[in-house]
């Protein structure tokens, strides 16, 4: 068994801190205390743990390799400390002045946005959402936010939950000269400028992958950080692109776009909430999570009667 008496556990915290923001500025932002204290408190324990943890790479930092081992440890630590002496409060969304930060796609922002912030309204009048932008890949950047909206895919790290669905479409400029019968083929797909959507590095659009399992090479030019832009970009244009149905539904009157039939099956697109395992038995996150899956069944049966 190990001596504790000599450790200050509240190392650990700065520890976590300086491994999640790779910075130590942005560790004493987070921890909401000066930049020299985070400094000495990393001199500690670099003495301590007799490595480095953080190196300079061009203008950034990067973690050492025993930093990236110590990061889940450190965080498994903490949660287990934190079970230990019982220090989380109970949640009440009543009281509760909580400010979540919450990352997802355009497309999921545009439909969740206006029903979240309703029920957050109702039942947590003090309760606020930090949005931000989805331009994370790994467990390392899921630690800066409590939850993530993204489509459920293997390259997207975290526990999962899904939310809702929808169709993928392909659009066009309504009368599109290349149209048959309202469709497109192979070779059409093939050379027809497309707009492709990169949310981030790393990140393949399911219907990138379904072209290219159908032998399509897609002309790309236009790349989009999102679904909104798409039918702007197509819109008077020879270019096609993919949407969630909802999106196509939204803009084809005042843009004058249609959707084309194509030879190339599209899957479903599931839209699922993502989160560190280490906040699972966060009270507050699993109450976000509940108001997330009642916004999510007035997405999926908008205009229906929900039982």
């Amino acid at each position: 068994m190990a001596d504790l008496r000599g450790i200050d556990v509240n190392l650990l915290v700065v520890l976590d801190a300086i491994l999640t923001e790779r910075n130590l500025t942005r560790a004493a932002e987070v921890l909401g205390t000066t930049q020299p204290t985070v400094s000495g408190a990393a001199a500690k324990l670099r003495s301590m743990l007799g490595d480095q943890l953080l190196v300079r790479s061009g203008r950034s930092s990067e973690l050492t390799p025993r930093a990236i081992q110590l990061q889940p440890i450190v965080r498994a630590a903490l949660a287990e400390i934190d079970r230990t002496l019982d220090l989380r409060p109970l949640f009440d969304p009543l009281t509760s002045d909580r400010r979540f930060r919450l990352t997802a796609s355009d497309y999921a922002l545009s439909v969740m946005t206006a029903p979240l912030l309703e029920l957050l309204e109702q039942r947590a009048p003090n309760v606020s959402v930090e949005f931000g932008p989805m331009n994370f890949l790994d467990p390392v950047d899921l630690l800066r936010e409590d939850v993530a909206i993204a489509s459920a895919s293997p390259r997207v790290p975290g526990k999962r939950q899904a939310l809702f669905s929808d169709s993928m479409v392909c659009i066009v400029a309504r009368g599109h000269p290349r149209l048959r019968d309202g469709a497109l083929g192979l070779r059409e797909l093939a050379e027809l400028p497309y707009v492709r959507v990169a949310f981030a590095d790393g990140i393949v659009m399911y219907a990138d992958d379904e072209l290219a399992a159908a032998g399509v090479t897609p002309r790309v030019v236009r790349t989009v950080p999102g679904f909104l832009p798409v039918p702007f970009a197509v819109a008077g244009s020879e270019r096609y692109g993919f949407v969630p149905a909802r999106l196509a539904d939204l803009y084809a009157e005042n843009l004058d776009l249609e959707v084309a039939r194509i030879p190339v099956p599209l899957p479903v697109l599931v839209e699922s909430a993502f989160w560190h395992p280490s906040r699972n038995e966060d009270p507050a996150l699993q109450w976000l999570l509940s108001i997330l899956r009642e916004v999510a069944e007035r997405v999926e049966f908008a205009g229906e009667e929900i039982d």
